[in-house]
């Protein structure tokens, strides 16, 4: 299983790019419909098959759900080429979400031009933008990966969220990458960060 690290090209205070995807069902979200009202949003790029989302996919189930109280979004997007890997299908994505507690939009980038807009490297890859939409972290749930032990807690997210929600952005030592299987791109739409 190759593994491969968050980009960081979206540097602290970039705007969060603009989205109107479907989600599993057919059902389309914007951007701007899902963080208005909010404190902060987390977007995470994931899939259905990776190990590397599957072994945190409960914790973040249960982190969306901590957080919504507390004016937090969640939202999860699928970028991968569903042509070569049909396990990451919309119709599979709905059973994902249900498997593990997603109760969080779970969206289709079916031209996978939002995972190149965020520079999205790998399943996972999180993001967190403050109620402006103004990044303010990029990088790892926590340093947990599949057969490595360590505890599954999201620290890293946590701690980003909390001060996002505190004080509108995150204190500046360095972002901690997430790791996982690379996003599956289409011929043609590999990024020039992996060439």
């Amino acid at each position: 299983m190759a593994e491969v690290p968050s980009t960081f090209r979206l540097e602290r205070g970039a705007p969060a790019p603009d989205f109107r995807l479907p989600d599993g069902q057919g059902s389309e979200h914007s951007l701007a419909e899902l963080s208005s009202g909010k404190k902060a949003i987390v977007i995470a790029f994931v899939c259905n098959h990776c190990p590397f989302v599957i072994h945190l996919a409960d914790a973040l189930g249960k982190f969306a759900a901590e957080y919504e109280g507390q004016g937090v979004q969640t939202i999860a997007i699928n970028a991968n080429d569903v042509g070569n890997y049909p396990d990451d299908a919309p119709d599979k994505m709905v059973l994902f979400a249900e498997k593990h507690g997603w109760k969080f939009p779970y969206l289709y980038d079916a031209t996978q031009e939002v995972a190149l807009a965020y520079a999205a490297a790998c399943t996972p890859d999180f993001y967190v933008f403050n109620e402006k939409l103004e990044l303010t972290y990029a990088g790892q749930f926590d340093g947990s990966r599949p057969g490595r032990g360590g505890e599954i807690s999201g620290e890293d997210l946590r701690k980003a969220v909390d001060e996002t929600l505190a004080t509108g952005q995150t204190s500046e030592p360095a972002w901690q990458p997430s790791s996982g299987c690379n996003i599956k791109w289409k011929p043609g739409n590999e990024p020039d960060y992996f060439l």
